[in-house]
């Protein structure tokens, strides 16, 4: 009761607020039109036209006050909400003995292990185990996901450094005397360096995405146009591979032009690099359901159905012997989906072993940067 007095009494002081503005914003017209009829702008019986307005005058200030207080009570309900529900738990007591056992069970979580959950027993506590256990599963993910990364990252470093440093031996020993030594060696360090670089350049992006540091550069961009820019470079690169476009039409997108063209370029080094010379790599527009949508496709060796869900996966390969033949880092599919997720759209993915894979971007007509 006295929560409800004080919430009518705010009510009324709002209210009246805005009768106090009602009136102000009447007389300024008052004076106004006052000033128009003395100059004979309006041709109107002066005694009639005062006691009409008037009379509207007062019945919109008598509506104001009735209205406005119902209104100013109906925006303070919520607030009043807030103020009962803080009352009743202010009034709430608290089991320290329940408290004491809720924290001994969260003590004696191992957030290592797979299982691990509180557990009191208690029903009044199911809502804080519920929601303490979500967030144990939501850190052990979390930590699972950073462990296996960190791992992924130092083997793939491990790898060129060690080649490095082997041929750095090798050269330090016979690379002086023996000129074929020596020019295997150099070439040998200059593509494990060069691999090395790559693999720390996507890392990096990776982290800037995660981050919030990499912005998208939002403008309108022809997909067509891209693709023919994106197969014209690839024909001069890989002339062992037959090269088709099929990108006619224009088919317009609002995205980031950089970043669409690199998730082209990430796709089409993919089709390559598991595609035999000769075969046919095929590249198109068009439009997915009224979305915008482009495609690589090849004749390559395909992907196994169980590793279809995981080709986004930071370091998955799905035929790891074929790591360091094709110099993949494992890292393209994911930086083309952090580009493609910025922008809303998603991957169509049909893929049959040894007949091939499509890959197809559809996105949305208008994006927004997240």
């Amino acid at each position: 009761m006295k929560e409800d007095k004080r919430m009518n009494s705010i009510a009324r002081r709002i209210n009246r607020y805005w009768i106090r503005r009602t009136i102000l914003i009447l007389a300024l017209m008052d004076i106004a039109l006052g000033s128009m009829v003395a100059a004979s702008w309006i041709d109107v019986n002066v005694g009639y036209f005062w006691a009409v307005l008037g009379g509207a005058e007062v019945l919109l200030v008598l509506l104001q006050g009735r209205v406005g207080r119902d209104k100013a009570r109906r925006l303070l309900e919520p607030l009043e909400r807030i103020a009962q529900t803080a009352q009743e738990l202010s009034q709430v007591r608290f089991d320290s003995e329940k408290l004491h056992h809720l924290e001994d069970a969260i003590g004696t979580v191992s957030l290592l292990s797979p299982d691990a959950r509180v557990l009191t027993g208690d029903k009044e506590l199911q809502g804080l185990e519920s929601a303490i256990n979500d967030l144990i599963k939501r850190m052990r993910e979390t930590y699972t996901e950073q462990t296996r990364f960190v791992s992924d990252a130092s083997h793939e470093l491990r790898t060129p450094i060690a080649v490095i440093q082997g041929y750095a031996d090798m050269l330090s020993r016979w690379g002086k005397d023996d000129e074929k030594v020596l020019e295997e060696g150099i070439t040998a360090i200059q593509s494990e360096s060069a691999h090395m670089k790559k693999l720390i350049e996507q890392l990096l992006f990776l982290a800037r995405g995660d981050n919030g540091r990499t912005q998208l550069v939002l403008e309108d961009v022809d997909l067509s146009l891209m693709l023919r820019e994106v197969y014209e470079e690839s024909q001069m690169i890989h002339p062992d591979r037959e090269w088709r476009l099929d990108a006619e039409a224009p088919v317009i997108v609002r995205g980031d032009a950089a970043m669409l063209k690199q998730t082209a370029r990430i796709l089409v080094d993919n089709a390559v690099k598991y595609t035999a010379d000769g075969q046919l790599i095929s590249l198109r527009t068009r439009f997915k359901e009224g979305a915008p949508c482009f495609e690589v496709q090849d004749n390559g060796i395909g992907i196994k159905q169980e590793d279809l869900t995981h080709i986004f996966d930071r370091f998955f390969r799905s035929d790891p012997a074929r790591t360091r033949s094709t110099g993949g880092t494992g890292l393209g599919l994911s930086i083309a989906k952090w580009i493609v997720d910025r922008h809303g759209g998603y991957f169509d993915v049909f893929s049959r072993e040894e007949f091939g894979t499509r890959i197809g971007v559809v996105l949305p007509q208008e994006t927004e940067e997240a």
